[in-house]
């Protein structure tokens, strides 16, 4: 086998463990993420883990990254799509964010709303990604605000959002039947259209 056919099955190898760990760890949170059940969910050995990775918190800071990014692409395309159909960019931040389907989707939905309370307690790497990933969403907020919206509007949208969304999946059809008129009330709150 040539070097760079090994090189491709390393990296495709690496993708599959990065996204099995992603879903892992916004479905379980930090603590239910085991190495061996990310690796046979891979498809993967357990004993080719530190192939990839030097530990188990090294697994959970890529793995947040790795969430992130999926989360914002799918954020995005929500947004724009909403956008597309004529709302503003807050409007269309809080319809995409607290949309249906991100009530039901935990495994593939935002991680800072899947790991919120548990941040604070991880090791120093991972709480570090952890919190670029809030600090992230904050500004993804911001730049969705009218440029004169006050400084903390951001961190008050943001939290109300992961709150809310929190609170659907907690309640499940009780919480769904909640997020239009929460809706409602934030986009009546922060869009100065």
């Amino acid at each position: 086998m040539n070097t760079d056919t090994r090189q491709n099955r390393r990296e495709q190898s690496h993708q599959r463990i990065l996204d099995a760990a992603s879903r892992a760890v916004r479905r379980q949170g930090y603590a239910g993420v085991g190495v061996a059940e990310v690796m046979k969910e891979a498809g993967l050995t357990h004993g080719g883990f530190y192939a990839h990775f030097k530990s188990r918190d090294a697994l959970l800071a890529a793995a947040i990254e790795h969430a992130a990014q999926d989360s914002v692409k799918r954020l995005s395309r929500r947004i724009e799509a909403l956008q597309d159909a004529g709302a503003s960019p807050v409007r269309a931040l809080v319809e995409g964010y607290l949309a249906d389907e991100h009530v039901d989707a935990c495994e593939r939905g935002c991680p800072v709303a899947a790991l919120g309370s548990e941040i604070a307690r991880q090791s120093d790497d991972v709480l570090e990604v952890s919190r670029q990933r809030v600090r992230g969403l904050v500004e993804k907020v911001r730049l969705a605000l009218p440029p004169d919206a006050p400084a903390e509007s951001a961190f008050g949208l943001a939290a109300s959002m992961v709150g809310a969304l929190q609170l659907a999946r907690a309640l499940g059809d009780e919480g769904r039947a909640q997020l239009a008129a929460t809706r409602a009330a934030l986009v009546a709150q922060y869009d100065q259209t």
